[in-house]
């Protein structure tokens, strides 16, 4: 029998918030290379799932993280979902 592990990303004010909460919900590994590129690999092929991750104020982060950031990490999350079957992604 699987666990479904819900994930919260909330207050999210830079990159490192995103891969600190990240860390403290997910068994990222110690090599894990804080970036887009080993955030979408650990999702599509390391985490177990099933998954979903819930970000529900993700609209009040762009103004943290800034236009691109906050777009290239929505399409980072959105294609590995695509990915696997077994992550469900919530974006307020």
């Amino acid at each position: 029998m699987t666990t479904h592990c819900n994930v919260l990303l909330h207050d999210i004010r830079n990159m490192d918030d995103v891969y600190d909460q990240l860390g403290r919900q997910l068994p990222l590994p110690a090599h894990f290379g804080r970036n887009l590129d080993a955030l979408f690999d650990f999702l599509t092929v390391d985490a177990a799932g099933p998954l979903t991750l819930n970000w529900p104020d993700a609209a009040d982060a762009r103004t943290h993280l800034g236009t691109e950031r906050h777009a290239a990490l929505l399409a980072t999350l959105r294609d590995a979902a695509d990915e696997r079957s077994d992550l469900q992604l919530r974006i307020g």
